[in-house]
């Protein structure tokens, strides 16, 4: 344990210094308050409309940005190293490689974390100093679920990127692969369910449930389906009311998509020869 935790804030130390933390916060909070203040401007207005609506815009923002952020992040974390010459000589310390690699993922969750509650609380501020007639308690409820989904679904794509960083000798493969994986989960996978949800002409029930094979489609379920008054913008009326699309529940599953993939990174880079 103490092996693991030397590696975290070794790798939590390097994001610091790297100046992860200070871009990726800034990044979202200004695009968080940007998106929040211009949502209205196609109609007319500018300014913090209701909070449904910048909820909305928000999680949309963070389906976006977040996956990409955190691939971008994690992708050479194994095969850098190894590029480098220095996975070789991490491997002759007293540390086990599962140690290595559980240290160096939660040491870029952890930036992630820090850097996505900063940029997204420093949006719930700006939204609350400058909206209109929100109720603070429900704008706090709101940001915080958006905060930890948010941090959740990065994880996830933290641990798709050592997926592929283990299986892979090259950091421009891997960085092609990454960019291959959001590609397929934020864009591919939404457009291939409205396909499939258009050619269903009967029995067409199950297919919400689709949704549960992607993370971020779980991440828009937490966020949208958890304030009620987000529904009617989302459509996320009937899925709302069934007990497997409420928050609880996604956050677990959310929590599943993190533990397979970096189970399934450990067990490789155990086996991998260096």
């Amino acid at each position: 344990m103490n092996a693991i935790l030397t590696v975290t804030r070794k790798e939590f130390q390097d994001g610091l210094r790297n100046r992860w933390v200070l871009a990726i916060a800034l990044v979202l909070a200004m695009m968080a308050v940007g998106i929040a203040y211009f949502g209205a401007a196609a109609s007319g207005g500018l300014g913090f409309t209701s909070l449904a609506t910048t909820v909305v815009s928000l999680s949309t923002l963070a389906v976006f940005l977040i996956p990409l952020i955190a691939l971008l992040l994690a992708y050479d974390a194994i095969v850098g190293e190894q590029e480098a010459g220095t996975l070789l000589l991490l491997l002759t310390y007293p540390l086990s490689r599962s140690a290595l690699l559980l240290g160096k993922f939660l040491g870029h969750g952890l930036i992630l974390g820090v850097a996505t509650t900063l940029g997204f609380g420093i949006a719930g501020v700006a939204i609350a100093l400058g909206g209109n007639g929100i109720d603070m308690g429900e704008l706090a409820g709101s940001i915080a679920l958006l905060i930890l989904s948010s941090v959740l679904l990065g994880w996830v794509f933290i641990a798709f990127a050592y997926l592929i960083s283990v299986w892979v000798v090259e950091k421009a493969r891997a960085a092609g692969l990454a960019l291959i994986v959001w590609f397929l989960f934020v864009l591919v996978f939404d457009l291939a369910l409205l396909a499939l949800l258009v050619g269903a002409q009967h029995g067409g029930d199950w297919l919400p449930y689709l949704l549960l094979l992607n993370p971020t489609d779980c991440f828009r379920l937490i966020n949208l389906a958890g304030l009620e008054a987000a529904q009617a913008y989302s459509g996320l009326t009937a899925l709302a009311r069934d007990s497997a699309f409420q928050p609880e529940w996604l956050l677990l599953i959310l929590l599943g998509w993190i533990v397979v993939p970096l189970a399934l990174a450990l067990l490789r880079f155990r086996n991998r020869s260096v």
